[in-house]
């Protein structure tokens, strides 16, 4: 709407001065005070009369000038659009401005047209308005005539090419159908056989061509062969002409829905689109021994959610990516409605077998595997020295043997294999498996010790492994030697010497003046016979491993016991999940030589890695199966650790939780020399966990200390522990540079001591409550100072004044609290011994009564120990 109008601005309007103009309107009879003030519409027309007459121009009637004819009213709109997108967009402002102009009707004539009556008032604007209106509206009713024939006439045009077309397809069935019924005619006149008049053989003439009908059928500008089979392409694209009846009602049906793809034509006409299943279906999954949960996922056709939720049900917390084992994966198959088979053995493996298997010959008599066992400092060292004729005993550290040696010892009474097993209690992994790769087992037992732990271990593991034994009763030199007792503290095992009606071989001897060792090495040939050893000593190797090791200079060392056929240089072997080719072969003296038969210890270099003590290795053809076996080994002992590690059951988990709650930890890098100490001090150092702290060994290997050991000691803040093993430079390095517990060991005795005196220190101090004495209580007397005060008997200890006291009753504490006063007579004493009355006043507490008993006790700090 328009804005107010004032004098001032009027007058700007009409190029007048303000004071003129107030004086105009003062002489046409309108009082203003100031230019500031609103003039109206008829004050302006009232304005304009005075202004017309004054200047002689005649003007209307006052009362027409005070009422106008038309008013004229404008309106502006704004509003803003967004032309184009992106970095190209921006907003333009469109500002619509309308007029309106209303006339009055007159009070006369008021027939006639708008037209008349505008050219009648003289308003030449108000009709070129009009004028330009009705060429509008013209123009518009024009237009939308013009598109109401265009719409009428695409209808028709469409209706027209849809009667066409319907009446072209209904042309073209029945010309395929006549042309279908002529191909059949001449087949069904071979079928009816020749004529009579045309049994003489002459060949038949060709038909004649139908001139009556047109030979090509035309549609548009293609030209389409009739009674001629049409090749794919051409199937495709006039296909019309060999529909079968359920194409031809299933198109005709379909007219008017969306038209379907080329892939969907294709399955409807070959019969492989997908058709929904009537009823489940179940799924023969082929399962290993370990499995991922996707893999499983996969074959069971299932989304891997599913299984996860199917194997939470269960019990069993598992992830997508995480393995289970072969019964738990069989479990949820058939929980989800499938059968599951064991898969079949792996390729490699089985070709590994038969090529085991292949291995046959003539068997001859063997040297015998004797194996040394029994108790630490029992001279089993010495007495297999004393065979061999060698010091090695003085060369060991402590003079004790940490790891298992193997020897072969030509006698008087032909080859002999010695294993010598470690004593002490932590080395019983290696004493069971040099008890299962020997014919016989020699139990040394000290004449001046008896039969002690590992002595009885030693019979276990002889028992286990169903193997003979021999008892050697040692140090017999000694004065305190008591053979008799050692013979009696074995009966209590169930081993019976022959002399007391028993089966068990026992032999008196010195290791240190050679006494009795000609009847031992009788005694084992005798055994050796009795148990007619056998083995072929051709063809491919086959045998255990003894030892192993990581030499600095030559690697990976594996010391192997020969089983069967003959290990020789650059044969391929497969060691667990090691392989290589024999590079060298060393034995127990330095010497090489060309190759090892059965029962014949050896060392080998050549291998990929480190194996592990108790693997069994075999010879094979090349290293293309070697490194298969060994791979697959691998990746199932990976997999199985990981089963190990994850799938766990949440009844395990909440038990975990509760153990754990409080405990401490203490991490521990544990590097050695040979494969069998890095296993014994594992196992013995895990041992030493208890409800308070967990040892866990986070790293173990064989060889030096590498710089990658110490990192993850920096990082893990582990203690790392070398056994007969040092650190390098660069390792060293970082040891100092972030302060890592390093510690070296040689006797595996101090190991143990070391790791508990680190675990106590971590543990820390404990509090405890000792009872220091105990007052009975005979009477109470009432005192204006101190209360009730206790007649006391002390029955037990003493009673200190500066010590904490509890007050029982009936075996019951009543109260907990300090002493106020100890008096003897009438003097304040510190304490009061045994068997002695005295008087006790109890702080804040005065309901002491005859028969209850104050106990005194003190609390003292100790050290925690594992």
């Amino acid at each position: 709407m328009s804005q107010q109008t004032t004098i001032r601005k009027l007058a700007a309007l009409v190029n007048t001065p303000v004071e003129k103009l107030l004086e105009q309107l003062a002489e046409a009879g309108m009082e203003f005070s100031g230019p500031d003030q609103v003039v109206t519409s008829t004050e302006k027309v009232k304005l304009l009369g005075f202004l017309r007459r004054t200047h002689g121009k005649a003007g209307k009637a006052s009362e027409d000038a005070i009422a106008p004819k038309k008013i004229t009213l404008s309106r502006s709109r704004k509003q803003e659009l967004t032309v184009g997108g992106g970095k190209n967009r921006s907003t333009v402002d469109v500002v619509v401005r309308k007029k309106v102009t209303l006339v009055k009707p007159g009070a006369g004539d008021s027939a006639g047209t708008t037209a008349e009556q505008a050219a009648a008032s003289g308003d030449d604007e108000r009709a070129e308005i009009l004028r330009k209106l009705e060429e509008s509206r013209q123009r518009n009713l024009s237009e939308q005539q013009r598109l109401a024939e265009e719409d009428k006439r695409r209808a028709e045009e469409a209706a027209e090419r849809k009667r066409k077309e319907e009446a072209e397809a209904e042309r073209l069935r029945l010309e395929a159908e006549a042309a279908a019924a002529a191909a059949a005619l001449p087949a069904e006149e071979d079928a009816a056989g020749r004529k009579p008049g045309h049994g003489h053989g002459h060949p038949k003439p060709p038909p004649r061509s139908d001139d009556r009908g047109p030979k090509h059928k035309t549609r548009g500008s293609h030209a389409m062969v009739a009674g001629v089979e049409d090749d794919d392409s051409a199937a495709r694209f006039a296909g019309k002409l060999h529909l079968s009846a359920a194409d031809r009602a299933r198109r005709t049906s379909g007219r008017g829905k969306a038209r379907p793809t080329r892939r969907q034509a294709e399955q409807s006409r070959s019969g492989t689109g997908f058709t929904r299943p009537t009823a489940p279906v179940v799924r023969e999954v082929a399962i290993g021994e370990a499995i991922t949960v996707a893999d499983l996922a996969q074959k069971l056709a299932m989304k891997g959610g599913d299984v996860v939720k199917a194997l939470f049900k269960m019990g069993v917390m598992a992830t997508i990516t995480q393995s289970i084992d072969h019964d738990t994966a069989v479990l949820v198959t058939e929980e989800l409605g499938h059968t599951a088979v064991r898969a079949a053995a792996d390729d490699a493996e089985s070709e590994l077998l038969a090529h085991v298997e292949e291995i046959k010959g003539e068997t001859s008599p063997r040297p015998p595997v004797v194996t040394i066992m029994g108790h630490v400092d029992h001279g089993k060292t010495s007495l297999l020295d004393y065979i061999r004729r060698t010091k090695v005993a003085t060369g060991e550290a402590g003079g004790i043997t940490q790891h298992i040696g193997a020897y072969h010892v030509e006698t008087g009474k032909g080859v002999i294999s010695f294993l010598d097993t470690p004593g002490h209690a932590a080395f019983s992994s290696m004493r069971a498996r040099g008890a299962k790769l020997t014919d016989i087992v020699v139990l040394v037992v000290a004449a001046d010790d008896g039969v002690m732990p590992q002595t009885i271990e030693g019979v276990q593991h002889a028992r286990a492994a169903g193997v003979p034994l021999i008892v050697a009763i040692n140090k017999i030199d000694k004065s305190e030697a008591d053979p008799s007792r050692v013979k009696n503290e074995l009966l209590g095992q169930d081993v019976v010497a022959e002399e007391f009606g028993g089966d068990t071989q026992m032999v008196e001897l010195s290791a240190k003046t050679g006494q009795g060792i000609d009847e031992l090495l009788d005694a084992i040939s005798l055994q050796a016979e009795v148990l007619e050893l056998k083995a072929v000593p051709d063809g491919r190797a086959t045998g255990v491993v003894i030892e192993s090791s990581l030499d600095k200079g030559r690697g990976p060392v594996a010391t192997v016991l020969v089983q069967q056929g003959q290990l020789r240089k650059g044969d391929y072997l497969v060691c667990g999940v090691q392989y290589g080719r024999v590079r060298a072969l060393f034995d127990e003296n330095g010497k090489q030589p060309d190759s090892a038969g059965p029962s014949i210890p050896v060392q080998v270099l050549g291998l990929s890695g480190v194996p592990d003590a108790g693997d069994d290795f075999v010879v094979v053809e090349d290293e293309r199966l070697a490194k298969e076996v060994a791979q697959q080994r691998d990746a199932k002992r990976r997999e199985t650790r990981l089963v190990n590690q994850a799938g766990n059951r949440m009844e395990d988990i909440m038990a975990q939780m509760g153990e754990g709650s409080g405990q401490l930890s203490l991490p521990l890098i544990v590097k050695a020399d040979v494969q069998g100490s890095v296993q014994a001090l594992v196992q013995a150092l895990t041992a030493l966990s208890n409800d308070q702290i967990r040892i866990h060994v986070i790293g173990s290997g064989v060889g030096g200390i590498t710089e990658s050991d110490a990192q993850l000691a920096a990082t893990s803040k582990a203690t790392v522990i070398g056994f007969n093993v040092r650190a390098d430079a660069s390792a060293r390095k970082v040891i100092e540079g972030n302060g890592v517990d390093l510690r070296y060991f040689s006797i595996i005795y101090d190991v143990i001591d070391q790791v508990k005196q680190v675990a106590s220190g971590i543990l820390g101090m404990e509090i405890r409550e000792e009872i220091i004495g105990t007052a009975e209580v005979r009477d109470v007397f009432r005192s204006s100072k101190f209360g009730a005060v206790a007649g006391c008997m002390v029955v037990e200890g003493v009673v200190k004044r500066s010590k904490p006291i509890r007050v029982l009753r009936d075996n019951t504490v009543v109260f907990e609290g300090e002493l106020e006063s100890l008096r003897r007579f009438k003097e304040n004493v510190d304490e009061v011994r045994s068997g002695t009355e005295c008087g006790i006043g109890v702080k804040q507490y005065n309901d002491v009564q005859p028969g209850d008993q104050i106990e005194c006790f003190e609390r003292i700090e100790v050290q925690r120990t594992l």
